[in-house]
């Protein structure tokens, strides 16, 4: 991991890139000729309905390969990569924050959090050299973000309010000290003074960790936090029958 936190290379760098959903003429494509994201960088990807933020974050995570084109994660061309070895390297290497948090409802707040270290090796190794133990640092991870694990730890996440489930949703996020944490509209569901509080911790827990932070969202109040402001016009394009997310 260390290795791969060389700041001379990118966290993200796209070349060329050309992605399309099926064929035909009504088909949903997009083009991105060039997109350089730093390591440590915090970046907010600002875009309406059909700009393709949730596209583009599925090309950086290796869960959409483009028909053309190079994407270089941390150094590595992933789109050269197998099914099961994109898959690896997104969980060795990525913490995901889903706009529906994607809590497992049947575990308790502490499984949850826990849950990428199950898939990596990597991650495993990081929280145990962070707090000696996988248990203390998922413990750790949620106090700093405002969730009392001694008091919740154990409860089932369908239990907890939007506002700690969105808090556990990040604590699994950095669990583990990816190197990118990419955000998918995380704070849709909260009011206004909970998106503070919540950007406040997010950001707290960043800087601790020096990971790349990517944002995507089509609230531009929350761009004010972030190094960079992208809009995904800017770096885009797409023609589609059928507009994308």
């Amino acid at each position: 991991m260390d290795e791969l936190r060389n700041i001379s290379r990118p966290a993200v760098d796209m070349q060329n890139v050309a992605f399309s959903f099926g064929s035909d003429a009504g088909s949903f494509e997009l083009t991105l000729d060039c997109l350089k994201i730093s390591i440590g960088e915090t970046v907010f990807l600002a875009g309406a309905s059909g700009s393709g933020k949730s596209t583009l974050l599925g090309l950086i995570c290796g869960t959409l390969v483009p028909r053309e084109g190079v994407i270089n994660i941390l150094g590595t061309a992933i789109n050269s990569l197998s099914g099961s070895g994109r898959d690896q390297f997104r969980a060795d290497h990525t913490g995901i924050m889903f706009q529906m948090f994607n809590l497992l409802p049947y575990l308790s707040i502490l499984d949850n959090v826990l849950l990428p270290l199950h898939f990596s090796k990597t991650r495993k190794a990081a929280a145990i050299k962070n707090s000696n133990n996988i248990t203390s640092e998922a413990c750790r991870l949620l106090t700093a973000l405002g969730v009392d694990p001694e008091e919740f730890g154990h409860q089932k996440t369908r239990d907890l309010s939007v506002g700690q489930q969105q808090r556990v949703a990040a604590a699994r996020a950095f669990i583990g000290s990816p190197e990118i944490i990419i955000a998918d509209e995380p704070t849709s569901s909260l009011d206004e003074d909970n998106q503070a509080k919540f950007m406040e911790l997010l950001f707290a827990e960043k800087q601790r960790t020096d990971a790349c932070l990517i944002m995507v969202s089509h609230d531009m109040r929350l761009a004010t936090h972030f190094g960079r402001v992208i809009q995904l016009q800017d770096i885009c394009s797409t023609r589609s029958g059928k507009l994308m997310s």
